[in-house]
């Protein structure tokens, strides 16, 4: 359903209670509705006894949107959400850019992961834009200040949204390291690798990464430009360690033997990069 000009209080909610004015809907967005939110996310379920479950379901309710793939606006999405804990993602893969100048990073997030509003705060002396672009049909919840209300007996859920946000601070800090490493296959490979510990599929002979990752976009991942990243995925690929393009990438063989024979001399940081391996399969 389109939200009305002031919605009505959703399911469990109580009559009359406040909620959030209604974000105009963009081309690419789908009506939204007031869903369970329990039911769409299971790791929220599962903090939760089957008792406890039942009494909390009613009130963890929220107005869920989808969209398709593409570049999209979030900006009304997340001021509707404040001063609630934010917009979750349920569903599908987001790229956020952030652009400082004449560059931009870029950070990849998925279903579990919140995003909140940028504020920009008086100290801050750089300009920043920031851009998202969805790489897959995505579909979000808008978890407001109505909805943080109606979930405060149930503490569970505000602890598992903070256990969220420190594996998205440790995941952009891991890409923050790789990005610091000199050599630039060495960044696309252990890139790539930690993107298939959360997306990938485990295949005959390696590891299938369903992602649609330009060569752009892998270099704002890795902080390198368009036209280089593309010299070095055509080295990987003559190495038999990366095939594939466009929305799909294939990682074969043995990540740490590939990492030993890109170093050389191979030293105590070349030993201390396979090690890294083990923490890069996928779940």
């Amino acid at each position: 359903m389109d939200w009305p000009e002031k919605s009505k209080a959703p399911p469990g909610g109580a009559p009359g209670a406040p909620y959030a004015l209604a974000p105009q809907r963009t081309a690419r967005e789908r009506p939204s509705s007031y869903q369970y939110l329990l039911d769409l996310d299971a790791d929220l379920g599962d903090e939760f006894d089957v008792r406890m479950r039942l009494v909390a379901r009613p009130a963890a309710t929220a107005v869920t949107f989808e969209v398709d793939a593409g570049p999209l606006d979030l900006a009304d999405w997340l001021a509707a959400a404040s001063p609630g804990p934010g917009v979750l993602i349920l569903d599908g893969v987001l790229a956020v850019h952030v652009r400082v100048g004449d560059r931009a990073a870029a950070e990849l997030v998925g279903g579990g992961d919140l995003l909140q509003p940028w504020d920009r705060e008086a100290d801050d002396l750089l300009a920043c834009e920031v851009a998202w672009r969805a790489l897959a049909p995505m579909r979000f919840a808008v978890l407001d200040a109505a909805f943080a209300e109606r979930v405060q007996p149930w503490p569970q859920i505000g602890h598992a949204l903070l256990r969220r946000a420190a594996r998205r601070a440790r995941n952009i800090n891991v890409q923050r390291a790789i990005a610091a490493q000199p050599r630039l296959e060495v960044r696309l490979a252990l890139l790539l690798w930690h993107l298939a510990a959360r997306w990938g599929k485990v295949e005959p002979g390696g590891i299938r990464l369903p992602l649609p990752l330009t060569h752009q976009l892998l270099g704002r991942l890795v902080g390198a430009e368009r036209p280089s990243v593309s010299h070095a995925l055509a080295r990987l690929t003559q190495t038999g360690l990366v095939k594939g393009h466009g929305d799909e990438w294939h990682l074969h063989g043995s990540l740490g033997d590939q990492l030993a024979t890109m170093i050389e001399p191979f030293g105590d940081r070349a030993e201390a990069l396979v090690a890294a391996v083990v923490a890069l399969r996928p779940r």
